[in-house]
């Protein structure tokens, strides 16, 4: 069987988001049935660049495969390879920057239809780059909403991305001034940045809101601050193992002993139990995504 191979453009053309939500709802629920080996990212370093690998196992469709990617100065080019899990062949190697920036939002967009409810009809944004653009396209898949409020520090960056968003997905996309803006009065508020220390504060949340954080990957960085975790009454993560490994915004309330790794919920769960899962566990709800191989795998 030849290996395909896929570039950025047949990406773009052969997925949207309706199918990356569902590929991911789909690959959760093996995971929940256990038929998924999925292999938390490492890093090999050297002066100027990181090297990002990481794989999984999917026995329910079959095939193995990886991601791996570099992060230079100039940004960070994304592949995943697949592979017959009967044979050992290469099935498909794809540039995966798109694919990428699809499951990413597919896995809040999903989150946010189980732990907020798809009759939300506003939400809060923080940040405005590529990833904040699937991140509000899987929200508006999944969910009724009719008006975003977004922040970011770069005003003209932000007026613009609005704008962009408000046209491409026809709801009202507000550019915001403060950061307070985009959190209260929201049900649900999203943090896909770049930043080290916490976008905002806690004492700004609806009492039962649902943040969802998927801005970092790193140990040393925080989208939420301690008062974010530590009031959480419900919190869920892509991965547990993966995100003690990789979930900075844990970091503090995990030292002074306000959280404890055994009271995460495994996002797997979430979805085999379905929407009435969240009935059962009520009050303000973190969502944390640090990404995982299995999403690549199930979308590629």
């Amino acid at each position: 069987m030849p290996c395909l191979y896929f570039t950025e453009e047949d990406v773009d053309q052969l997925l949207d988001m309706k199918s990356a939500v569902e590929s991911m709802r789909s690959a959760f629920l093996r995971l929940a049935q256990d038929q998924i080996d999925n292999v938390p990212r490492v890093r090999a370093r050297r002066q100027g660049i990181v090297l990002h690998s990481m794989s999984a196992a999917d026995a329910g469709l079959g095939l193995v495969g990886w991601k791996q990617y570099t992060t230079t100065a100039r940004g960070a080019i994304f592949h995943v390879a697949l592979y017959d899990q009967e044979s050992g062949q290469m099935r498909a190697m794809i540039a995966a920057n798109r694919l990428g920036q699809l499951r990413t939002g597919a896995v809040t967009g999903l989150a946010a239809e189980l732990l907020a409810g798809s009759q939300i009809q506003q939400a809060g944004l923080f940040g405005t780059g590529w990833q904040a653009e699937s991140q509000l396209e899987a929200i508006v898949t999944t969910c009724q909403l009719r008006k975003v409020n977004v922040y970011s520090r770069d005003r003209e960056r932000r007026q613009e991305f609005c704008q962009r968003m408000s046209e491409r997905l026809q709801i009202d996309v507000v550019p915001v001034d403060q950061p307070r803006q985009a959190v209260e009065e929201m049900p649900l508020v999203v943090t896909i940045t770049t930043s080290k220390t916490p976008v905002f504060a806690a004492e700004w949340l609806e009492e039962s809101s649902l943040v969802c954080a998927a801005g970092s990957n790193w140990l040393q960085k925080s989208e939420l601050d301690r008062d974010t975790i530590e009031k959480a009454e419900l919190v869920v993560c892509d991965d547990v193992g993966a995100c003690q490994q990789e979930a900075g915004d844990f970091a503090a309330s995990l030292e002074h002993g306000e959280f404890h790794w055994q009271d995460a919920h495994e996002m797997a769960t979430v979805v085999q139990e379905g929407a009435a899962w969240r009935a059962q566990h009520p009050g303000r709800a973190v969502f944390k995504s640090v990404g995982l191989a299995l999403e690549d795998v199930a979308l590629g």
